[in-house]
């Protein structure tokens, strides 16, 4: 009930009436005993009428008809009431048109509205039942071409429910009564052949098929091919061929693989071509000119492509060389170009040709034929070895081309810097007998084979125990003067050991002599007093230099506890007290009572780790610095006393932030943390629980544009797991409620058209299509192209501009067999003026030649022919006397071309 009304009614309607509300069921009386005629709708009299006087109603606008559910818009406003409710008995319910446009839906005849339905809003507005609007495009048939001039009943004879949207549902007549061809065998989809223009002229793309037309076939009658009908019609040359190749004579096809597109193009059977180059054995040289029988004499089929089939005459016939035992590989010697001259590359044997084997005649070393032969040296000069006698090549390897060239045998040369022992020093000028005494072979390369005398003889330090090894003393130079560097023992001399007499350490000889000090310093280390050495380790060098005994140091930063702060002034025996060896490095074995005698904290259960509090400049004053810890104290953390998070001890302390926030988290209220992540540290800081902060672009979705305003709970209604991320999950009202255009049919990828900063205006970038727009196509409607939704519309030209196509007549595009590549000559800016330039070819932009195409290019389909005779009619005998001085002249068009290209004389 309107609240104004309620106030009017309480000052004067109580007087009025003798029942405060009135209803249908209990027919409440006016102060005049009149029952009530307004049925149950729930309104107070003084919404509607006056004090003084039932009727007339007070002003209209004293009852809001919207309060009733039906809002009174344009004619309506201005409609008695008495006009739809006759009876002046109102209802609540909200009726429909049709309970008062009954008479008009049944009138009407154009269209007759029997089998419509009833909600006459679907076509009818509010101002007025004339003019009636519906929309066919909102239905799965939208009105194209000749369609939009139909008459409704056309179509919807049986009425508007069910209405097939197939094309031969409506023509099936005309499909029967087509004769040209006949449909006989057609499928019924009859938009393959038709347009929704018109039913004729109808066009059929045969280059849709699997078998498109080009040459000779574009012509071809369609029933020399579909003598049987249109279905299972075969696309092979040979089904329609099999006469032409039965006939062939020139050559006999018998025989022949029945595959005519090899030889055979589709401008015309005969002249008939064969390319050998695609076969495997190309023609090349002089089988180009070599006549086909002549290899094909069996046949074409399973003819050998080896050159020993056909020259083997040849082969058996030569006799410079002759060619007994020879490989038949033709090739290898002859050319295709001719038989004669032949050639022989030995480079691309085993075995190439250098030096002084290139003037060598063949059967010198092919003696035995040329099979086998053997490709090493001394298989040759066997003789030249064995004869050889400075130096005579007894006991020498037969590896002749160690020390001779192939230039000539002499002069030999050998390098022995090749082998194991190359020459240096002194050994340069030695005599190869002196070393060589028993041959070349196993000849030995240490140097005490040859030096066992000088080993033996030498005194001076005699040599005996020494290890055999000259090099070590001794260099190539010479044998004298000798030289051993200790350095490169494993004791090298440093310090006072340099001056030391080599018997000092070597009594005993040379071999197993120790390097370790104690052996050569037992009686120093025994004797030491200060302090005494008993019980100290044998490694003197731990505290004694090389330079000499005395004095000693010993670096306690060397070893494994190196002494700072207090350490430094500490006694020793203070720590050695069980003295050096096994003395303890942790704190807590020398500092026990510290530990035990601290109270301020006790150290009751305190780790003995000494270290992480105490300092090695004294045991007080104590520091424990806890950012050394896993948890270094940031923020609010560093106030914080200890116990209150060490409560149950230092041990297994957790670090987690909900483990000490629990009851910070529980009694969050703004938001409530129900359901949140017990991750505190993604919304809250270490300087205090308050204010939180979260960021969103930390996660996978950062907010961006309009999202930057949207309260959380608009997305997070369900909590805050699992939110979808996609732009659907939330736009789906949206993409639902759009018209302009509908998405019915769209993806839902909603970022393909719309940004984050609002829902509209939106964007669609058809450039980032596999079909940019240019041209006229940027101001085309989308639903032209797009009539039947977006999912797999057509980027060809031909399939929107078939109607253009067909409709050109100037030239007629469908007689003249263009192709359907619209782009060749029309650019996306208009369909008219085409872009097609006949000049770079012959001239027409001027001159008497601005000709329609079929005056020139008589045979339809064939642009590549033209005729030049037709309209430039001559006496035969007259043009042949005026050309009686050209060369090469004939009497058809494509010699006119010739001779005059840009159309002149």
């Amino acid at each position: 009930m309107h609240s104004g009304a309620s106030k009017r009614r309480s000052a004067w309607l109580l007087p009025l009436l003798t029942v405060a509300a009135f209803g249908a069921a209990a027919q409440p009386l006016t102060a005049k005993g009149t029952a009530s005629p307004h049925g149950d709708l729930d309104i107070g009299c003084g919404d509607c009428h006056t004090a003084e006087a039932w009727s007339p109603l007070r002003d209209p606008l004293l009852f809001e008809h919207r309060e009733s559910g039906f809002d009174l818009l344009g004619a309506h406003a201005d409609t008695s009431c008495r006009s739809c409710h006759p009876t002046l008995v109102f209802s609540v319910a909200r009726p429909q048109c049709v309970s008062c446009h009954e008479p008009e839906f049944t009138r009407a005849s154009a269209p007759d509205h029997r089998g419509f339905p009833t909600t006459c809003e679907s076509c009818h507005g509010s101002v007025a039942w004339k003019p009636a609007s519906f929309d066919h495009a909102q239905t799965a048939f939208s009105l194209r071409g000749a369609h939009r001039a139909v008459e409704c009943a056309a179509c919807h004879a049986q009425g508007f429910a069910g209405t097939p949207t197939d094309c031969f549902s409506c023509h099936q007549s005309d499909f029967n009564a087509a004769t040209q061809p006949r449909h006989t065998g057609f499928p019924n989809a009859c938009q393959d052949c038709h347009g929704e223009a018109a039913w004729q002229p109808a066009t059929f793309d045969h280059g849709t098929t699997a078998f498109p037309l080009r040459g000779a076939h574009r012509t071809a009658d369609c029933a020399s091919c579909h003598r049987t009908g249109f279905a299972g019609t075969p696309n092979d040359c040979f089904s329609c061929h099999q006469s032409d190749f039965n006939a062939a004579t020139q050559p006999r096809h018998t025989g022949f693989p029945n595959a005519c597109q090899d030889c055979h193009g589709e401008a015309a059977w005969q002249p008939a071509t064969f390319d050998h180059g695609l076969t495997s054995f190309p023609l090349r040289g002089a089988h180009r000119s070599v006549d086909c029988a002549s290899c094909h004499r069996s046949g074409y089929a399973g003819t050998p492509s080896d050159c020993f089939s056909c020259h083997q005459s040849d082969f058996n016939a030569a006799t410079q060389p002759r060619h007994t035992g020879f490989p038949n590989a033709c090739q290898d010697c002859h050319g295709e170009a001719a038989w004669q001259p032949a050639t022989f590359d030995h480079a691309l044997t085993s075995f190439p040709l250098r030096g002084a084997h290139r003037s060598v005649d063949c059967a010198s070393c092919h003696r035995s034929g040329y099979a086998g032969t053997p490709s090493d040296c001394f298989s040759c000069h066997q003789s030249d070895f064995n004869a050889a006698t400075q130096p005579r090549h007894t006991g020498f390897p037969n590896a002749c081309q160690d020390c001779h060239g192939e230039a000539a045998w002499q002069p030999a040369t050998f390098d022995h810097a090749l082998t194991s022992f190359p020459l240096r020093g002194a050994h340069r000028s030695v005599d190869c007998a002196s070393c060589h005494r028993s041959g070349y072979a196993g000849t030995p390369s240490d140097c005490f084979s040859c030096h066992q005398s000088d080993f033996t003889a030498a005194t001076q330090p005699r040599h005996t125990g020494f290890p055999n090894a000259c090099q070590d003393c001794h260099g190539e130079a010479a044998w004298q003067p000798a030289t051993f560097d200790h350095a490169l023992t494993s004791f090298p001399l440093r310090g006072a050991h340099r001056s030391v007499d080599c018997a000092s350490c070597h009594r005993s000889g040379y071999a197993g002599t120790p390097s370790d000090c104690f052996s050569c310093h037992q009686a120093d280390f025994t004797a030491a007093t200060n302090p005494r050495h008993t019980g100290f380790p044998t490694a003197c060098q731990s505290c004694h230099g090389e330079a000499a005994w005395q004095p000693a140091s010993f670096d306690h930063n060397s070893t494994s506890f190196p002494l700072r702060g207090a350490h430094q002034a500490a006694d020793c025996t203070s720590c050695h007290r069980s003295g050096y060896a096994g003395t303890p490095t942790d704190c807590f074995s020398c500092h026990q009572n510290d530990f035990t005698g601290a109270t301020n904290p006790r150290h009751t259960g305190f780790p003995t780790a000494c270290q992480s509090c105490h300092g090695e400049a004294a045991w007080e004053p104590a520091s424990f610095d806890h950012n050394t810890t896993s948890f270094p104290l940031r923020g609010a953390h560093r106030a914080a006393d200890c116990t209150s998070c060490h409560r149950s001890g230092y041990d297994g302390t957790p670090t987690d932030c909900f483990s000490c926030h629990q009851a910070d988290f529980t009694g969050a209220t703004q938001p409530r943390h129900t359901g949140f992540p017990t991750a505190c540290q993604s919304c809250h800081g270490e300087a205090a629980w308050h204010p939180a902060s979260f960021d969103h672009n930390a996660t996978s979705f950062p907010l961006r544009g309009a999202h930057q305003a949207v309260a959380c709970l608009d997305c997070h209604a369900s909590g805050y797991n699992g939110t979808p991320t996609d732009c659907f999950s939330c736009h789906q009202a949206d993409f639902t409620g759009a018209d302009d255009p509908p998405h019915t049919g769209f993806p839902t990828t909603c970022q393909s058209c719309h940004g984050e900063s609002a829902w509209e205006p939106a964007s669609f970038n058809h450039n980032n299509t596999s079909f940019p727009l240019t041209g006229a196509h940027r101001n085309t409607p989308c639903a032209d192209c797009h009539a039947s939704g977006y999912n797999g519309t057509p980027t060809d030209c031909f399939s929107c501009h078939q109607a253009d196509y067909n409709g050109t007549n100037e030239p007629d595009h469908r007689a003249s067999g263009f192709p359907t590549t619209c782009q060749t000559c029309h650019s996306t800016n208009a369909w008219e003026p085409s872009t097609w330039n006949h000049d770079p070819f012959f001239p027409i932009s001027s001159g008497r030649h601005r000709l329609p195409c079929s005056d020139c290019h008589i045979t339809p389909g064939q642009f590549q022919t033209f005729e030049c005779i037709y309209c430039h009619e001559h006496n035969r005998q007259e043009t042949d006397n005026e050309h009686d001085e050209v060369g090469g002249y004939t009497y058809v068009s494509q010699a006119c071309y010739q001779c005059h290209p840009r159309g002149s004389h």
